[in-house]
Formats: structure tokens, C-alpha cells, sequence
């Protein structure tokens, strides 16, 4: 069965709290988040809205725990980021990444990417990264993968011209999800030209728990890179 628009998953089904946070990460939620916040609403961003000293603005779809986002936000100090994450206990560890290395470019979204993506303005993200995002391992729940028709359009009308979009997962089926749909869009090229470009993480693409977790119990990554045509 195809994707339709009726069935490609705008409604939002992960996880949003695991266990209690603990006092200092409830303080660090509390008192930091709010600081670095992007509030909801409706109001059109921008980078200049966002981040008017940085030289561009790129956006990671579902942090995790934040580890790539804290490194990429580290190693790339002239770049405003835009962390998005409705798990709270993911959110709560990137805090405290945030206070403690006093990172300064990188502003966070507690609830669904696409509330955001559906705001920022047409060709406005010079780089996107949605990687490890749960693979919806059931047949009947496919429709729920972040990697659809329908987000993948909005990926390709909030990125630049040339810029990058990169994808991983650790999870044969959503392997194949992904080679399926974002391979055929017709607005990205994918740059990949042989395997070992995408069973290999490049040395600027930081490593998360996920993949991490993945190697330990014996499963295989991969890294999709795809420009904006």
C-alpha cells in the first residue's frame, strides 16, 4: 500500500517521559529551558528571528539525548541550532550539556519537529539531520516513521539549494524506508556513491547512545547523506 496524504503521520506517537527526573536535572529543565526555548505559536522563523549573529541555522529532528547536537554545536561555534525533542528525559540530559560547556547556539524545541518545520521560512536551513528516529518496527504502524512523502516535503521547502540533509538508522526495515522514499524524492539528490559511503560515519557526523547501543548489540548503522537539489 502507497502513502497517501491521509496516512502519512502528522499525528506525533513517541514517547514523551520516561523515568522521574532526578533534582538537578528538574532544576536544569526548569530554569534553563526556558532561556533557550523557541515558544509555540505560529509566528514565521527565520535565522535572523532566531540566531542574527550566526552565519547559518541548521536543525536536528529528535535529539535523542543530545550528544550529536552538544558535539555539533561544540565544533561549529558560528552555526545557530535548532535541537528539537518531546522526550523530556532526553531534553534534561542536553541541558545539562548546554550549562555545563556554556554552549550558546543552540535553541530547543520540547514537542513535535514538524510544529517548527511547518514555521521557518522557504530555503532558510543549511543543514538538517534526523537520525536514529524509531523505525515503527510493525507493518501497521509504517505510516508513523518520520521519513514520509509529506515530511520530506517539508524538508525540501525549508532547506537551501545545496544543502545537506542526513539520515541514519541501525533498523534493516527502516533501512529500506528510507532508500525507499528519500532516494525517489524528486528534490534531493542522494550523494552516497558507493557503500562505503553510507556504512561508514564520516569523522564531522558525532555519535549518539543510539548507535551506540546498536554496536553493542551487534546491529549495523547507516549514514545517508542527501543534498538539496
Amino acid at each position: 500500500m502507497e502513502l497517501t496524504k491521509r496516512n502519512t503521520g502528522d499525528k506525533f506517537y513517541g514517547r514523551r517521559k520516561g523515568k522521574s527526573l532526578s533534582p538537578a536535572m528538574q532544576e536544569r529543565f526548569d530554569s534553563i529551558l526556558p532561556k533557550i526555548s523557541i515558544a509555540k505559536g505560529d509566528s514565521q522563523l527565520n535565522k535572523d528571528v532566531l540566531f542574527k549573529d550566526k552565519s547559518e541555522l541548521w536543525l536536528e529532528i529528535g535529539f535523542g539525548g543530545g550528544e550529536h547536537l552538544s558535539q555539533t554545536a561544540q565544533n561549529n561555534p558560528e552555526v545557530g541550532l535548532i535541537g528539537c525533542e518531546p522526550y523530556i528525559n532526553g531534553m534534561a540530559k542536553l541541558l545539562r550539556d548546554i550549562s555545563e560547556l556554556e554552549l550558546e547556539n543552540i535553541l530547543l524545541y520540547n514537542d513535535d519537529a514538524r510544529h517548527i518545520m511547518d514555521r521557518l521560512e522557504d530555503d532558510s536551513i543549511s543543514r538538517a539531520f534526523a537520525l536514529f528516529g524509531d523505525p515503527w518496527r510493525k507493518y501497521r504502524h509504517r505510516y508513523r516513521r518520520f521519513i514520509s512523502p509529506n515530511n520530506l516535503d517539508r524538508l525540501s521547502r525549508i532547506l537551501k539549494s545545496g544543502a545537506i540533509l542526513r539520515i541514519a538508522t541501525d533498523h534493516p526495515i527502516y533501512l529500506q524506508w528510507i532508500m525507499k522514499w528519500a532516494t525517489i524524492h524528486p528534490d534531493f539528490d542522494w550523494i552516497d556513491n558507493n557503500p562505503d559511503d553510507w556504512s561508514v560515519r564520516k569523522p564531522d557526523w558525532y555519535e549518539t547512545r543510539y548507535e551506540q547501543k546498536a554496536i553493542r548489540e551487534g546491529r549495523k548503522p547507516y549514514y545517508f547523506t542527501f543534498k538539496r537539489k
